[in-house]
């Protein structure tokens, strides 16, 4: 009779599969938005590791929603296509031109490369953006910035339907004006608009750092709401970091029960924070 000997990888894969059973039962039927972007969108590898998590997380009873950013793919074709842009106070005016490629590329070549992703690992993803059915309904956030648009109304009917059909919804970050406008919205601020309005358990912003660091640049692993604000003040929350912990607040204040801000280019970030007991990030709650 032959025997096999007892590998340590699988003694240490079973352990791990073992110690995650509370954290999935915690999260069986749960509403978690994922808000995928940055480095790992452009990266194959990456985001084939990212679909199987989505995949994975549906499988154990999750209802995920993936929604995307894309500012490098736009830059990208804007450069190909000859298209200038015009900035004010450092940000893009969105023209009539330019509105049209950003609604190509993010619900075109973008969403349909993560559904595909997801597709390919197992799922069955659906993408859809911001117009369709209402999602999101925009008002201008800066007239001098074109079509750039805030979210003003979210119905997430749409998004509820195809999670009862077994649908992982991908949505991009455009959106409907209430004249028949089209309108580019920041995809940090359309994920935590569309978390809000599901009161989603979990919001994951996926950024490309490792969460809020304190002055010695350590992570911070938990705060409050009222701890962000007072680093805020202090200075500690600066520069780019800012946006989000705004977005995380106010998201928030719309119903997520807590956000997590953490490196979407950590190997299985998602399946990190969701399902081990030290999680990733930036925990903020409360």
């Amino acid at each position: 009779m032959k025997t096999r000997p007892m590998n340590r990888d699988w003694i240490v894969t079973a352990r791990t599969l073992n110690e995650a059973l509370p954290y999935l039962q915690r999260y069986t039927g749960a509403t978690i938005v994922i808000k995928f972007g940055g480095n790992a969108m452009g990266d194959q590898e990456a985001m084939a590791s990212f679909a199987r998590d989505i995949v994975l997380l549906q499988q154990v009873g999750v209802h995920p929603v993936v929604v995307h950013g894309g500012g490098p793919m736009i830059n990208e074709m804007l450069t190909r296509l000859g298209i200038e842009s015009d900035f004010v106070k450092g940000k893009r005016v969105t023209d009539a031109a330019t509105i049209e490629v950003v609604e190509m590329v993010l619900s075109g070549r973008v969403n349909k490369r993560i559904v595909q992703a997801i597709n390919e690992a197992g799922g069955r993803a659906v993408g859809l953006s911001g117009k369709d059915a209402n999602l999101i309904l925009c008002e201008p956030s800066d007239p001098a910035l074109g079509f750039v648009g805030e979210p003003a109304e979210v119905d997430p009917t749409l998004i509820r339907q195809l999670h009862g059909a077994g649908n992982i919804p991908v949505v991009a970050p455009i959106g409907a004006g209430r004249g028949g406008e089209t309108f580019n919205i920041n995809g940090d601020t359309a994920a935590g608009a569309v978390a809000g309005a599901l009161k989603a358990d979990r919001f994951l912003l996926l950024t490309d750092v490792a969460g809020v660091k304190d002055r010695a640049g350590e992570v911070l692993t938990q705060l409050t709401a009222a701890e962000v604000r007072q680093l805020t003040d202090d200075g500690v929350i600066a520069g780019g970091m800012i946006p989000k912990t705004e977005t995380a607040l106010a998201a928030m204040a719309a119903g997520v029960r807590a956000v997590v801000i953490l490196d979407g280019r950590a190997p299985n970030a998602c399946l990190l924070e969701l399902f081990t007991e030290h999680g990733a990030g930036t925990l903020i709650k409360g």
